[in-house]
């Protein structure tokens, strides 16, 4: 029994003595009822995140005095911040901003205690709802998760026991961008890698002036982790091209960044889209743009991007290299004329991260659009140490055409393509999934995968598919970890999956829930060592938050089954 599951039950102990103490009134339907909803969130370290609301239904007049809270962690990393407001309905978790909202009391909780928080709040009459919200102090630590839970209430001088709904484990988060961080307006689309020494680099699109896609003024942002992701690195920028060609930053952006370690020299690539100017509806470049501009168009969007090689009729594949680690980034590097065919109307890359295969293999998830201007997905690769690179076939030919995409290779030697699916979009059929390919040659020929549209159902969204390697008796077992929003039509509820088959099945003992709220919802994953793995994604509590997980968690799961 761990630690957590010790406390808790050393906590029930505690309120049993205060039962038989203190005059106690179950909510069994026959009188009031008091309901706490617990919420799967990332509690962002040293940030107030809400993780409850209480439902009170109680007289109007009546006084809540008493709200008795129990917080159960495997470690002791320091007192938790809790707060507790009062809201006259039921504002569904909204930000306290929201003017509905008063403060009940505050206190610190020490890891393992049960404590009783009092206050004064009178209640209107019908439904009520008291909103619980914890602050982790600075030194806890992402691999330390924590229960908290209501154990009573006390209202017009009697104990009421609520029933809790969605008993949650809670996981620490560290937010690695927020809104307006760095002056930059929005911070999307993460990629993530470990380099050979062990460090962790988070990239994103640093979005200056609104949270829109291309075109606008636009970088790719960097930051580095040298602790297992528990802190981070100022923001340094990888990619920018500033003001080529005589025109502003915002008709220079670039996008959509993948990176990829070469785990043989330990060279670093990142591959970013941009895009100099403006095409029209009509796939005309526009002259004559100022920074006083405001024409938009992107390389998504009906002809903002075209055939041709040229900076004038297509977006552009760029690529940046570091050799010390990430600490430092050569200048831009276009490699569109290598990869992109003439009459493609788009080549670029597939946000997240790429991979190194045995034989040294350089691979890159690539998107682009045919010459009809139909999207599609396939791989970008280079056999002789990133000098030249060659793009593949497109992976699968389907309805609506396919872009976002991240690839493994298998432990048979296929690799694996996972693909974000137009058609799935406004699907609600059994049918909507993933589309899933297979290559055996570098993607010259491509097989659709059986659990291609089925078996990870999407709302249309970027998602990550990441390899995991680790030790055991029989020698190395590999693990396929997967995230995107669990969702059919809605980018809510973040979570992670892990497949110990090879993606053949993905069972539902070994997914996790990690953010129920409504985000961006891109992510990444990798591996921090050989113990954890690394997420980096677009949450309901910043702009990007890193979360870690033991991976022996999952095995026992499946394991103990």
């Amino acid at each position: 029994m761990s630690k957590l599951h010790v406390q808790f039950v050393i906590g029930i102990c505690v309120l049993l003595l205060d039962v038989f103490s203190g005059g106690w009134v179950c909510a069994n339907g026959r009188g009031p009822e008091y309901i706490e909803f617990q919420r799967q969130v990332p509690v962002v370290i040293a940030q107030e995140t809400i993780v409850s609301r209480i439902k009170v239904d109680g007289k109007k007049g009546q006084r809540l005095q008493e709200i008795v809270l129990q917080l159960q962690a495997d470690a002791a990393a320091g007192n938790v911040g809790v707060s507790i407001y009062y809201a006259k309905s039921d504002t569904a978790f909204r930000s306290k901003a929201a003017g509905e909202w008063s403060l009940f009391a505050r206190k610190e909780l020490r890891p393992g205690s049960s404590a009783v928080i009092t206050g004064d709040a009178v209640l209107d009459g019908g439904e009520s709802y008291f909103y619980v919200a914890c602050t982790l102090p600075p030194t806890w630590k992402l691999a330390d998760t924590f229960m908290l839970k209501a154990g009573r209430i006390r209202v017009a001088g009697k104990n009421y026991k609520p029933e809790t709904i969605n008993q949650r484990t809670f996981y620490p988060a560290v937010a690695v961008r927020r809104h307006n961080q760095d002056n930059v307006h929005t911070s999307r689309i993460p990629g993530l890698a470990r380099t050979k020494t062990g460090a962790l680099l988070a990239i994103f699109d640093a979005r200056y002036e609104s949270a829109r896609d291309l075109q606008g003024h636009m970088d790719i942002g960097l930051h580095r982790s040298e602790d297992g992701g528990q802190t981070w690195k100022p923001m340094q920028i990888a990619m920018d091209m500033g003001e080529w060609g005589g025109l502003p930053q915002k008709f220079n952006g670039v996008s959509d960044a993948c990176i990829l370690v070469d785990s043989t020299s330990g060279t670093i690539y990142i591959a970013a889209t941009w895009m100099y100017g403006v095409l029209d509806d009509n796939g005309k470049w526009i002259e004559n743009l100022q920074d006083t501009s405001t024409v938009w168009n992107h390389q998504w969007r009906k002809k903002g991007s075209q055939p041709g090689f040229d900076v004038k009729q297509s977006a552009q594949f760029m690529l940046v290299k570091s050799t010390d680690d990430g600490k430092t980034w050569s200048r831009p590097v276009n490699i569109t004329q290598m990869g992109k065919e003439q009459e493609w109307w788009l080549w670029a890359p597939a946000p997240g991260n790429g991979i190194t295969l045995p034989d040294g293999t350089l691979v890159f998830p690539t998107q682009g659009r045919d010459h009809t201007g139909k999207p599609f997905s396939n791989i970008t690769y280079s056999t002789d140490g990133g000098r030249t690179w060659k793009s593949s076939a497109k992976a699968i030919d389907v309805e609506g055409g396919t872009t976002e995409c991240a690839v493994v290779a298998l432990p048979s030697g296929e690799l694996m393509l996972n693909m974000r699916a137009n058609k799935n979009r406004d699907n609600w059929g059994p049918d909507n999934g993933r589309a899933v390919s297979v290559s055996s040659d570098l993607g010259v020929t491509w097989k659709e995968h059986p659990t291609s549209f089925r078996d990870l159902p999407e709302p249309t969204c970027m998602a990550s598919l990441f390899r995991h390697d680790i030790a055991s008796a029989d020698g190395s077992r590999s693990i396929l970890f997967f995230s995107n929003p669990n969702h059919k039509s809605k980018r809510i509820h973040m979570t992670l999956k892990a497949s110990l088959d090879g993606g053949s099945t993905w069972p539902e003992e070994l997914q996790l829930l990690l953010d129920e709220g409504s985000s961006r919802a891109y992510s990444c994953i990798t591996s921090v060592d050989e113990a954890y793995i690394g997420i980096l994604y677009e949450s309901s509590q910043a702009d990007m938050v890193f979360q870690k997980f033991a991976v022996a968690d999952l095995i026992n799961k499946a394991d103990n089954k």
